[in-house]
């Protein structure tokens, strides 16, 4: 196990590196500067502004500054948000982001896995059908047509839930978003749950429980649901780590605070910084989730310790 995890630090670095070099010269490329706007600036103003955040210097230099403050632990500083740094602005939006995730991903879990068991014990039958086709709307309509949508019904209309913000932090300011992201990944879920299901029910060993006369229920928890689990365990590591980062769309229509809302600023405005410190950030979460899911494969798969 030990092994394995420093292969994977070990090709994290790399990653890591293809990572930021293609980041930092594709924003550095589009057109416009994190200094323009509507007014312009004095030439000479603009000037040393650019030479305090050392833009004047050749891009392999400013990349090669950059490593070696992010070989520190900084992310340096936001050119948009004069008075924070781009470490501060994560600090602030991750946990927004983390616990809309987490929360998203948990509903996406639960609801997911159990639709596709339930349509695997009723394959090709009604119950079947009727889940295979929820799954396939959820999959088909994006999040930015249904969380308009899911405010338009129970905010505006009903009156039952807020329609955007955090407010004093109660839960019911994270039904709606929560529920916007859920929904596609439940899909998504549902249908890698099913597709696994049939094929382990199919399998010797479940053939010889059933034989043994164990319950249907006892079959489906102790020896069904783990191998059926695995295909969903390889998904779940980029989702989770997508979902905790923060939606782009779903934080913006609802004015979170999160990670997603200060990337479209960032790009936006041409917020060097900021646009590499959570592209990092994310990047280390995808990698760190991933690593995880190897882990979870020994737990799930025996075989797969080796």
């Amino acid at each position: 196990m030990l092994g394995l995890l420093r292969k994977r630090l070990l090709e994290a670095i790399p990653t890591l590196l293809v990572l930021l070099a293609g980041t930092f010269f594709l924003i550095r490329a589009a057109p416009g500067g994190p200094f323009d706007s509507e007014k312009r600036l004095p030439a000479e103003v603009e000037a040393n502004l650019r030479a305090a955040y050392h833009l004047d210097e050749p891009l392999w230099q400013q990349f090669g500054r950059y490593l070696w403050n992010l070989a520190h632990g900084d992310f340096g500083p936001s050119f948009q948000y004069r008075d924070r740094t781009v470490t501060e602005l994560i600090a602030g939006g991750f946990p927004v982001s983390l616990q809309l995730g987490a929360l998203a991903m948990l509903l996406a879990v639960t609801v997911g896995v159990t639709l596709g068991s339930l349509a695997a014990l009723r394959q090709n039958r009604p119950a079947d059908y009727a889940t295979m086709a929820v799954a396939m709307t959820g999959i088909s309509i994006p999040n930015f047509v249904l969380a308009p949508l899911l405010v338009l019904l129970f905010a505006v209309l009903a009156g039952w839930l807020p329609a955007g913000g955090l407010g004093a932090g109660g839960w019911q300011n994270l039904v709606l978003p929560v529920i916007s992201l859920a929904l596609t990944q439940v899909a998504y879920i549902a249908r890698l749950t099913r597709g696994s299901m049939i094929e382990v029910l199919a399998s010797p060993f479940i053939r010889t429980a059933r034989a043994q006369g164990l319950p249907m229920r006892t079959i489906l928890l102790r020896h069904a649901l783990k191998p059926a689990l695995i295909p969903v365990i390889s998904y779940l590591g980029p989702a989770t780590a997508g979902l905790i980062t923060g939606s782009v769309v779903i934080e913006q229509i609802f004015g979170l605070p999160g990670l997603g809302r200060y990337f479209v600023q960032g790009a936006l405005n041409r917020d060097y910084t900021l646009v590499m410190g959570i592209v990092v950030f994310y990047g280390v979460l995808i990698i760190l989730f991933n690593l995880v899911v190897d882990l979870l494969y020994g737990w799930l798969d025996p075989r797969a310790r080796q």
